[in-house]
């Protein structure tokens, strides 16, 4: 897509910090946004969401619009992320699903037979009309600050749905991945294509970047991940790829797949705390940025202790090609909300070209 066919907020955008880091071109500073910015560590988020369920709060353009902006506003970060859910989309095409406070998203009836997979049809953007509507909002505010739109990767949303909730061990989901591979084939090609209209209906609202989460990728060993869910992955990734927006992928616990999360197809590759930045380097290749990777819970030590570790990661990253400046993964609930201010501040002053 050339310059002069990108929708508005994507041209008005361009120029960003944030986009170029991603697209390995030169920045005046290190970008820094945060995983999970927009939500449970903030208290005007808490305020906002006093007596609103998760997913009703997700689907009001109004509240979407605030929630987004308050870490902008708080944080001076350089990109805004998209508040909503994994399984906004899968709640959108009638799946019975709710958001358990302390638990997570829990499926009513899981899916683990053929006949199942009836159940997951097409996703059009009237489906999910809230978030064009809300991103149409954004985009109006947030001037040249980039929003990032989002999905649940495929094998994330099969866990949740074969599973029927959270897993520590995913051992309904690897039972049906060996056992039946045909299905289990099916059902992540399906939820490829859902997933990838959830961010082509972004992108075209507005989104100047978006990110795949695989948070639950880590618990599989590098050739189930090659064999059975990188063509998901890699389906995605195509689907979206003509509209020239940078692409990131992100997983937890995912050191020995950084490899094969590179080959999918993403621009930008979101490295967790455990591998050092120029080592998940090595391990990505060249010809793509890398994201990361502060441990969340250094943001409970001391100014000076936060300030020491950041320094190692971006030490870590002096010589990459594009690096965006993030957690290794998301905002923990009680991070105190000034820590997060300034380490902005600080990734900023010392990144400064």
């Amino acid at each position: 897509m050339s310059a002069n066919n990108r929708p508005l907020g994507h041209q008005t955008t361009y120029d960003s910090a944030f986009l170029k880091a991603c697209r390995r071109e030169p920045v005046p500073h290190t970008p820094v946004w945060f995983m999970r910015q927009a939500g449970r560590s903030l208290p005007e988020y808490l305020k906002v969401r006093e007596g609103i369920p998760m997913l009703e709060s997700c689907m009001r353009p109004d509240l979407v619009t605030e929630i987004t902006l308050q870490p902008v506003r708080r944080h001076k970060v350089d990109a805004a992320i998209y508040f909503s859910d994994i399984v906004v989309p899968l709640k959108a095409i009638g799946i019975d699903l709710d958001i358990k406070p302390g638990v997570g998203p829990v499926v009513a009836e899981p899916i683990r037979t053929r006949a199942d997979l009836a159940r997951l049809r097409d996703l059009s953007p009237e489906d999910v009309w809230y978030v064009t509507e809300a991103m149409g909002m954004l985009t109006g505010e947030l001037g040249g600050t980039p929003l990032i739109g989002f999905a649940g990767a495929p094998f994330t949303l099969a866990s949740y749905l074969v599973e029927g909730g959270p897993s520590r061990n995913h051992e309904n989901t690897k039972a049906l991945m060996y056992g039946d591979p045909q299905l289990w084939a099916d059902l992540l090609d399906r939820l490829a294509e859902i997933t990838a209209a959830f961010l082509k209906i972004q992108i075209e609202a507005g989104a100047s970047a978006v990110q795949l989460f695989d948070s639950w990728v880590g618990a599989l060993a590098p050739a189930d991940y090659r064999r059975s869910v990188m063509p998901a992955s890699v389906k995605v990734f195509e689907a979206v790829a003509s509209y020239g927006v940078p692409r990131i992928h992100f997983g937890v616990g995912t050191g020995e797949l950084l490899g094969l999360m590179g080959e999918a197809g993403a621009d930008v590759v979101g490295v967790d705390w455990r591998v050092p930045l120029d080592e998940a380097a090595r391990r990505v290749g060249p010809g793509k940025a890398l994201q990361g990777n502060l441990d969340p819970a250094v943001l409970f030590s001391t100014p000076e202790a936060v300030e020491s570790k950041t320094r190692e990661v971006l030490d870590a990253a002096a010589g990459l090609d594009g690096h965006v400046f993030n957690l290794g993964h998301g905002v923990l609930p009680t991070t105190d909300p000034d820590a997060l201010t300034r380490l902005v501040a600080y990734v900023h002053e010392r990144t400064a070209r």
